[in-house]
Formats: C-alpha cells, sequence, structure tokens
C-alpha cells in the first residue's frame, strides 16, 4: 500500500498556514514541520502540567510520567533499553558533553578517527577533546569528486590504538547513506567505540540503533516531526564508563549523567508524541494497532522511504544533467550500495548559489544557501565554503506538485 499523501498531509498544520500556500518546503534537512500530535502535545503540557515534575499533587505526577512515557516510547521505537536514552537541548549540545565525557578517558597514545563527511557539531567537539588530551586524530576523508567515504580506507586507519570512531549515517550535503552495521563492527573489533550523528537519516527512516550496533547514536527531534531537542542513544555499558557531567548527586540517574544543564521538562513530555503520528500512519496503512511500536516504525520507514524515492530521482536527473550545475552526490539512487536521502545539494557554476536560491524562493520553492556547517565536507569536495551551495532536501510529506514546482523554477533559474 502506497503512502496516503492527502492523510499524512492532513497530520501537518503547516501546509494550512497562509504562509505556505502555493509554497513547497524544501528546506526540511534544517528542520521539518512538525506533526499535529507534537503540537497538541505542547498545548495541553503548557496548559495543564507546566510545574515542576515528579512531586505527587496531580499535575506534578503526570508531568513526571509523561517524561517517563517519553523516553520509554522512544526506547521501543529505536529498540534500546530505556535507561540507554538521553535527553538534552540539542544534538550539538549533546555531543559537546559527550566528547566533554570522553576527555577523561582518552590519552596520548590513544586514536581518534573522525570523518570530513560530519556536521561540524559532531566532528568539531570531538577534535577539539582530542586535541586537548593529546589523542592522535586521523581523519578518514571523502572521495574528492563524489563525497563518499571508502570502508577500505577506513579499516586501514584502524590500529590497537583506535579507541573512538565518529562518523555521520548520512551526511547532510552529499545524502548517502553510510553502511554504519559494517563500520561499527569494524571499529568493536580493534576495541574502539563509535560514535554516529544520526541527524540527516532519521528524517527519512526511524533507525534500529540495537541493529546498528552503535555505541551511541544521535539525532535531532526537531528534524524528526518533534520537539525542539537533541536525543541520544548510549549503549553498550557507555554510559556506565563515561564519568558524570551533571550534580554530582545525579551521578547515579542513567538519564541525568550526560545532561549538565538538566531537562526540558515540557519539550521532554512532549518528545513521544511523534510516535503517536507512527502508529497512526501504519494503522492507517494496514498495520494492527496490536504491533509492537519497533514493528510500526519499521514498516513507517518503509513507507516514507518509498515515497521519497518515488521523487528522489527526478530531482537528481534534473541536476546532474546540466553543464552549469554541479550536484554533490550521488546521481542516482542505485549509484551507490545503500540509501540515497533525498537531500540534494549543489552548486551553480555561472551564477552565485545566494543568488539562485533567492530566485528559486520568489517561484514559490523555500530553499537557501549555505555552507550548512559543512564546512568541511564542501571544502574536501573543493567547493568555495564562502560561496556555499544551494541544498533541496524533502521529506515523506513531500509530494508531485511539489516537486514539478521545483522542476519548473530549475528551469526557469538555471537556463
Amino acid at each position: 500500500m502506497p503512502l496516503d499523501l492527502t492523510f499524512v498531509r492532513s497530520q501537518f498544520p503547516a501546509f494550512a498556514s497562509m504562509d505556505n500556500n502555493e509554497q513547497s518546503f524544501f528546506e526540511n534537512a534544517g528542520g521539518s514541520f512538525a506533526c499535529s500530535q507534537t503540537i497538541d502535545a505542547l498545548t495541553a503540557y503548557y496548559t495543564d502540567t507546566k510545574v515542576q515534575p515528579y512531586s505527587e499533587f496531580g499535575s506534578s505526577a503526570r508531568a513526571g510520567n509523561q517524561m517517563d512515557r517519553s523516553r520509554e516510547r522512544w526506547a521501543e521505537a529505536l529498540g534500546v533499553a530505556t535507561d540507554e536514552v538521553v535527553f538534552g537541548p540539542s544534538t550539538s549540545m549533546n555531543t559537546y558533553v559527550l566528547a566533554e565525557a570522553f576527555g577523561s578517558l582518552l590519552g596520548a597514545g590513544d586514536e581518534v578517527i573522525v570523518t570530513n563527511q560530519d556536521h561540524e557539531a559532531n566532528t568539531g567537539a570531538v577534535r577539539r577533546m582530542a586535541d586537548r588530551v593529546g589523542a592522535t586524530v586521523k581523519e578518514w576523508r571523502t572521495d574528492p569528486d563524489t563525497g563518499l567515504l571508502d570502508i577500505d580506507q577506513f579499516a586501514s586507519l584502524l590500529s590497537p590504538a583506535t579507541k573512538l570512531v565518529t562518523m555521520p549515517h548520512a551526511s547532510n550535503i552529499v545524502g548517502q547513506e553510510n553502511d554504519v552495521a559494517k563500520i561499527t563492527g569494524l571499529a568493536h573489533g580493534v576495541g574502539a567505540r563509535v560514535i554516529v550523528d544520526g541527524v540527516s537519516f532519521a528524517p527519512h527512516s526511524i533507525p534500529d540503533v540495537a541493529a546498528l550496533d552503535a555505541d551511541v547514536y544521535l539525532f535531532s527531534l526537531y528534524k524528526t516531526y518533534s520537539v525542539h531537542q537533541g536525543l541520544m542513544v548510549v549503549r553498550n555499558g557507555l554510559l556506565d564508563e563515561l564519568p558524570n557531567q551533571a550534580h554530582f548527586f545525579n551521578a547515579g540517574y542513567p538519564d541525568k549523567r550526560l545532561s549538565p544543564a538538566g531537562p526540558d521538562h515540557a519539550q521532554v513530555a512532549c518528545a513521544g508524541a511523534v510516535l503517536d503520528y507512527v502508529e497512526l500512519l501504519h494503522v492507517a496503512h494496514g498495520g494492527s494497532e496490536g504491533d509492537a511500536l519497533r514493528v510500526a516504525c519499521a514498516n513507517v520507514s518503509s513507507l516514507w522511504r518509498e515515497q521519497e524515492d518515488s521523487l528522489t530521482p527526478q530531482l537528481l536527473d534534473a541536476l546532474s544533467g546540466r553543464d552549469n550545475v554541479r550536484l554533490l552526490g550521488p546521481a542516482s539512487l542505485d549509484a551507490v550500495s545503500g540509501h540515497r536521502c533525498p537531500t540534494i545539494a549543489f552548486l551553480t557554476l555561472e551564477q552565485e548559489p545566494a543568488v539562485v536560491a533567492s530566485s528559486l524562493v520568489q517561484r514559490g520553492v523555500q530553499t537557501s544557501a549555505s555552507d550548512y556547517y559543512a564546512v568541511r565536507v564542501l571544502d574536501g569536495l573543493g567547493v568555495d565554503v564562502d560561496r556555499g551551495v544551494v541544498r533541496l532536501s524533502f521529506v515523506h510529506y513531500t509530494g508531485q506538485t511539489d516537486i514539478d514546482r521545483a522542476l519548473n523554477a530549475l528551469d526557469d533559474v538555471l537556463g
């Protein structure tokens, strides 16, 4: 059964806004629209339970229960244990705190592998930590033409001294999924821990983190139709090894050890509401109400992917066939093993990217031009980071009408 796009879009109030009338949203990699379940949950929390949680009186007890329920629900969705789920103000902050914690475990003689395909929030914090403690940083570099990472090259970087590896599940510029399970297996073979940035992957497919076997998996809920929070899964006993980063009296609480600022109660409590949307889609497309949440997530992720894959090739073909454009990343879905997410960045060779983005916006295509915090990625591809690139990023609620608007606008603007 194909995804019912009319039903899907009815779950996102943004599509009824006058600001989005006759417009198509292609800035999803910077943050997706929130589903109505998320919005309703936030409204209800701020109306009924905006008090200090976990006291005995009714509204406080309900607030605490909602926070606990969000953690439990996301753990089930991701295939992990509840005490492995950590919420934080953003993925950037979660990564920073995580790097600080690893800094107490690493030192001279240890090796850390990073990539130049990462968003700066992930790679930068780890690089600075490694430099500070005297660990050796090895950079797993992308192919300068394709922007892709070669696993054989990664294997050659590993050694008994490798203690930490950081990598993206998918780049926010290149879009191609990396084989996390294989890379993690190689890293674990030498005793290294692996941090995976899933920010640019999770909006397209809710990952089975246990199957990937990453020690840390991070993503941004606000890019996954939810609240403005970061979610971090810390697995394989790592949480017990990392030193406490919070108040000393919170050291014994798994959900608090890596949250020095304390939780945003409303955001945590409402973080799981998007999973109600996922279950609703699951049932609306033939699933059973009694199915496990992980089953619903897998089914809905397949529906999302099929919808996106039906549209992505049209934009790839339109851009890869032009002499005045350099498409970054694979030009087709089957060019490389693994999924090609619909995060499509391109460099305009005859016009300034900012001018092109502005012209697209004038034609109802909501996009932008920037380096998107992927300075190292663009530099590795030989792109002038000061000019940046144009990016068209979409998700499962994007339809053929949106693609047609983008294709017509590209024809007008690029010639």
